[in-house]
């Protein structure tokens, strides 16, 4: 039985990390900015204040598999955190008479500083491992499903997460499994990991896996089956003694989160309206006379947050037919008029749904919603679509930026829509909000083959 841990962790790069943060949040506080103020009394009142906001914000909680979105959401989380604990610093030492300006420059300083610290260790992080194979993790995989083998094809595509995996075990074959003789192998490798596929072993193997695991500080994951339960994000709570798990989990459930995405619908979408569609409203209404009998915008009605249906509003694009609420817009549509072209193409004729926005009907970001009589085939026939209900719908959205937007030409269309719509849902974050945005404008830029 080993008694020690066999290198599964890097020991040293919390300690860095905090002590490189504690040096440069002091250094430029006490030598730059807060020079008449007594050093010791800064050192343990900052110094602390910050440990105890990084504990709490799981900002060093930084993993190998960890994205560039999430390094700047923890960012981001402890630099609010800690303009706030300089606030408070100055307001209990107001004696010092530190200047508001003074301490926002210090802020901003001490967040890009740290900022380009934390991502510069991330970064060599990643080349140390991809090219001179340090801080590496040998794996073994118990059990060869589908899953198994695309987390093997993971490992070997990303070298620079530094995860080695020597070998996938199948436990289908039960009179050629031999399972203690996969422990002494994990033992003479010096294997770190220990990933369980769910779909193939059973209750009892497991067990035997978790005692190895816990009598030789082996670290042990599971790979879930799609299709079960545990492939969700599941919340864990206790009944009195009874452990519960509930099976979907909502971010935007949680009211400051649904405080933080209305706020920020309301202000883009004022932005919006004031900045552009106060002058481009009546010049594309101009054109659109020009061209063609009929109004100017085409409202029609979509289904919304909890299916309740609303009008959602468009410039129109198409001379005006008795089908456009039944029909979808195809390639080559003889109803689009030449002006409606370049409408679609470059996504303008959406430009009005900030009206649904600021109204509370729709989001920035969310599920794109669809016709009435669309909405209804797709429940009968896709599995979880109604999911997509659960908040409000979004003039873009993941699905959208991830390439499955416009005409639905097949099932596969409208599976990897909703796919992606309830990803989203499950994984909302603020900042994956702008990521979308972003992304968006990018594709607007640069053309996108189904804006038709």
């Amino acid at each position: 039985m080993s008694l020690f841990k066999q290198g599964r962790y890097s020991g040293f790069i919390k300690p860095i990390s905090y002590t490189t943060d504690l040096v440069l949040i002091n250094a430029l506080g006490l030598f730059c900015f807060f020079k008449e103020i007594p050093p010791l009394n800064f050192i343990i009142s900052i110094s602390l204040g910050w440990v105890v906001m990084a504990i709490v914000s799981g900002f060093y909680e930084v993993h190998r598999y960890s994205s560039v979105i999430r390094i700047f959401k923890l960012l981001f989380r402890q630099f609010l955190f800690f303009i706030l604990l300089i606030f408070a610093y100055s307001g209990v030492n107001f004696k010092l008479n530190l200047h508001p300006i003074h301490i926002i420059k210090y802020v901003l300083i001490v967040f890009l500083c740290i900022t380009f610290f934390k991502y510069l260790m991330f970064f060599l992080l990643k080349r140390y491992r991809a090219y001179f194979k340090g801080n590496i993790r040998k794996t073994i995989i118990l059990g060869k499903t589908k899953e198994s083998e695309v987390l093997e094809r993971f490992f070997n595509d990303s070298p620079q997460l530094g995860f080695i995996n020597n070998k996938i075990v199948c436990f289908k074959d039960r009179k050629k499994l031999d399972l203690e003789a996969v422990f002494e192998y994990i033992l003479r490798e010096d294997i770190d990991e220990l990933f369980c596929s769910i779909k193939e072993l059973k209750n009892q193997d497991i067990a035997q896996v978790i005692s190895f695991a816990d009598n030789n500080l082996k670290v042990v994951k599971f790979i879930p089956d799609n299709k079960q339960v545990l492939s969700k994000k599941l919340q864990h709570d206790y009944y009195g003694l009874i452990p519960i798990l509930t099976f979907r989990t909502i971010p935007l459930d949680d009211p400051l989160s649904l405080l933080l995405k209305r706020a920020f619908d309301i202000v883009f979408s004022l932005l919006v309206i004031v900045t552009i569609l106060s002058w481009l409203t009546p010049l594309v209404a101009l054109i659109i006379k020009i061209e063609s009998k009929g109004n100017v915008f085409f409202t029609q009605l979509r289904n919304g947050y909890n299916y309740k249906s609303f009008r959602c509003f468009k410039f129109r694009s198409m001379v005006q037919n008795p089908n456009a609420d039944l029909i979808q817009v195809t390639r080559g549509d003889a109803r689009i008029t030449n002006f409606g072209k370049i409408l679609r193409k470059t996504s303008l004729d959406e430009m009005p749904q900030f009206f649904n926005v600021l109204l509370g009907d729709m989001s920035v970001v969310g599920p794109r919603p669809h016709m009435l009589s669309h909405t209804e085939m797709y429940a009968k026939k896709i599995d979880k679509f109604m999911v997509r209900h659960f908040v409000k719908p979004g003039i873009t959205g993941l699905a959208q930026v991830s390439g499955f937007r416009g005409e639905v030409e097949s099932d596969k269309d409208i599976i990897g829509r909703v796919k992606h719509d309830i990803f989203y849902i499950e994984n909302w974050s603020f900042f994956l909000d702008i990521k979308i945005i972003f992304q968006t404008f990018f594709n607007t830029i640069n053309g996108e083959e189904k804006a038709y």
